[in-house]
């Protein structure tokens, strides 16, 4: 091979995609911060919080009463009758399968007009009920334990609309920090994963790899499973960058209704397929220090909750709402000229340009760089 063949190949190893890094940051997810000095209600035992550091994770057993998720639960139908009904209004489905419960009915829509999941997923508003969950005290008392004083909601929330066997909602292996910016691989952000009903293996519950948060790196992604938008972890990688036993860290965990699962921006986690014959609904919901970058492409701010220790009377939802991330992403990463068009499931958003793209679909396909 010719000298300059060389260094032509050479350049193209090279390459590197905006979200691969070199630098690690290791300590703000292995190390806790000074700890509150009062008991407070909710707060992780001492072998919860020690777990949460040293392995990327810990499960919250019966911590909500099931009248304080009960709201949630309203909410929801209400977003799926919401649906039902701008579905049947435009001519899209003939009856709107109002006989059906919160854990068949979309079903149902989706059986009739293919993708109603997604759309459930791109219009969704976050109602007072799960405002109310996501400043919860009990809860803020765990992210004091996590975070510090200073306890902001961050700007990225997602309601989980996962219909059986849907590919369309079946996550793929990740680290949180892949589908945000890189100024928010350097600092924690603490995710609940709040199931509305158990979580079993046969409905698509939580699998982490644990420890995978231990070298504070971000792996390399690639980009799209199968025909989602979603990026993807291989395993291979895991092992490679992030130290992860195939063999003994993936753990699968099952969640009670009233419990959640708790980890952070960098440990690896996915769903299973769900082959039950009811929809598992659950939120994510994310906190992180007000201190630190948002990590979000500078598309919108957090929400403060709590400051020097004390609970926000008021958060400022009407500052925080004034931001829609997901019509920002589709103005501004969306090819189409349409990119309103309330029946269109295509998903796109900044996500995708930072990995490399190797499976294409109508959601790569639909990508331009912001």
């Amino acid at each position: 091979m010719s000298a300059s063949k060389k260094r032509k190949v050479s350049e193209e190893k090279a390459v590197k995609f905006p979200g691969e890094v070199e630098d690690v940051h290791p300590l703000p997810f292995i190390t806790k911060p000074p700890q509150p000095k009062e008991k407070k209600p909710g707060q992780l035992s001492k072998q919860q919080l020690e777990q949460f550091f040293d392995e990327g994770y810990t499960v919250v057993e019966d911590f909500f009463a099931p009248e304080e998720l009960q709201p949630c639960r309203d909410s929801i139908s209400e977003m799926v009758d919401n649906l039902a009904d701008k579905l049947l209004k435009a001519g899209k489905i003939t009856e709107n399968f109002e006989e059906y419960g919160l854990f068949q009915r979309l079903t149902k829509l989706e059986e009739a007009y293919p993708g109603s999941n997604i759309l459930l997923f791109k219009s969704q508003k976050m109602p007072k009920s799960f405002q109310k969950l996501w400043c919860n005290e009990r809860l803020m008392n765990i992210m004091e334990q996590i975070l510090g004083p200073e306890v902001a909601g961050h700007p990225v929330w997602n309601l989980r609309t996962k219909t059986p066997n849907s590919r369309a909602v079946d996550i793929p292996w990740h680290q949180d920090s892949a589908y945000f910016s890189n100024e928010s691989y350097d600092h924690m952000i603490a995710t609940a994963w709040i199931p509305f009903l158990d979580a079993t293996e046969e409905n698509g519950c939580m699998q982490v790899a644990k420890n995978g948060h231990r070298k504070g790196k971000v792996a390399t992604h690639q980009c799209c499973a199968g025909p989602t938008w979603y990026v993807m972890l291989e395993e291979e990688e895991m092992k490679k960058s992030l130290d992860v036993d195939t063999e003994k860290d993936i753990l699968t965990l099952p969640i009670k209704y009233g419990g959640f699962l708790l980890f952070n921006n960098l440990t690896p986690h996915r769903s299973l397929m769900n082959y039950s014959d009811e929809i598992r609904w659950s939120v994510d919901l994310r906190w992180q220090s007000p201190k630190h970058h948002w990590g979000f492409y500078d598309i919108g701010e957090g929400i403060l909750f709590r400051s020097a220790g004390k609970q926000v009377e008021k958060p400022d939802w009407e500052k925080f709402f004034s931001v829609d991330r997901k019509e920002i992403w589709q103005k501004k990463y969306f090819k189409q000229e349409d990119v309103m068009d309330p029946f269109d499931t295509t998903i796109t958003g900044p996500w995708i340009g930072r990995w490399e793209i190797v499976n294409h679909n109508r959601h790569t396909d639909a990508f331009k760089p912001g």
